[in-house]
């Protein structure tokens, strides 16, 4: 049975959702378990009335709360007692096998970096969102942990996020596409010319450079590029999301024909809707700490808690820490091997 710690503190809407959350995801996984850090009244207080398995859930009070407006390293530092600290240091105990929160971005990095580190071999762990495509979804990595990447953090990147698709959502072979300004190879800034030749060389489905527009047309199952350019295109594909559905809207309710046609079509619409809908993707993997931690979306209600929660099961199940180790020495070794043959010759 995994074992979930679960920022109850964490936020906008913490902590009425994210208990709601806590309490769906126990009914609908029962090989999972689930630890509420926060304020302990607060939280029995949104536990009033629920029906949930009390033999898998617990509580354990947290003082402090870490909000968006705080800087992270300083509060991380100051607040011992805050629910971000305290759940990632049951991670790094051994209490628990994974971390969710909803809260300060910054907060949950920097308190993972600091309580956990990073697995042998990566420099920069990195955020790692799925979103929905004209295919299965992809896996935009990085989008909000290192603006100012180096080309072997896309390097470290490219094979964490195949390791992901292959042990956590079990695609054979997934591709592996570089995000560029055109698909021929030399194209880009200085970031991608020189992260293209590292991504060629590794044990991965590499399928070259892939252009922004590409990325929602099931180009490749996982994109490479630095958080500046992933959290562009992760905002704009939302409000891209938001402006369809919204037209969409529209044009099927500016006429009474139109809506008599939209009464016909409800099913699809709803497919349509669920599609588009992130609570279905739970939230981000904090790939390369050392430890299972997933980042909510901050607005995220019950149902983007639940699925987060179900995604860091699969994190558990899908053995992706310890498999990312692996991974990282087998390449390591390949390449001390490399060099070493150079120097013989």
């Amino acid at each position: 049975m995994a074992h979930v710690v679960l920022d109850a503190m964490g936020g906008d809407n913490a902590p009425g959702a994210v208990v709601a959350g806590a309490v769906e995801a126990l009914a609908q996984m029962q090989d999972l378990s689930l630890t509420l850090v926060g304020d302990e009244t607060a939280i029995k207080q949104c536990l009033e009335g629920a029906a949930y398995d009390a033999n898998r859930l617990r509580i354990v009070h947290a003082t402090q709360v870490i909000t968006n407006e705080e800087k992270p390293v300083m509060a991380v530092r100051r607040k011992k007692d805050a629910s971000t600290v305290v759940g990632l240091k049951m991670l790094r105990d051994g209490a628990a096998d994974a971390f969710v929160s909803a809260g300060s971005t910054g907060a949950v990095l920097t308190a993972s970096l600091l309580i956990l580190g990073t697995i042998e071999g990566i420099s920069r762990p990195a955020l790692a969102p799925l979103i929905p495509t004209t295919g299965k979804p992809v896996m935009l990595i990085d989008c909000g942990a290192n603006v100012d990447a180096k080309p072997h953090n896309l390097e470290q990147f490219a094979l964490m996020g195949s390791v992901y698709m292959r042990s956590v959502e079990r695609r054979e072979s997934p591709r592996i596409g570089l995000v560029n300004v055109g698909v021929e190879e030399g194209k880009g800034n200085a970031l991608a010319k020189e992260a293209f030749p590292l991504l060629q060389a590794l044990p991965i489905n590499f399928v070259g450079n892939v252009e922004a527009r590409d990325v929602l047309l099931d180009a490749a199952d996982v994109v490479v590029c630095d958080a500046f350019v992933g959290n562009v295109i992760l905002k704009l594909s939302e409000g891209a999301a938001i402006l369809l559905t919204k037209m969409l809207k529209e044009a099927l309710t500016s006429k009474t024909h139109y809506k008599l046609m939209a009464a016909g079509l409800k099913g699809a619409l709803r497919a349509f809707k669920g599609r588009m809908d992130y609570t279905k993707y739970g939230g981000a993997p904090l790939l390369g700490v050392n430890g299972c931690v997933v980042k909510a979306h901050g607005s995220s209600n019950a149902a983007a808690i639940a699925s987060a929660l179900r995604q860091a099961k699969g994190f558990v199940d899908g053995r992706l820490v310890p498999t990312i180790t692996e991974e990282m020495a087998k390449v390591h070794a390949a390449l001390a091997a490399q060099t070493d043959a150079k120097s013989a010759e």
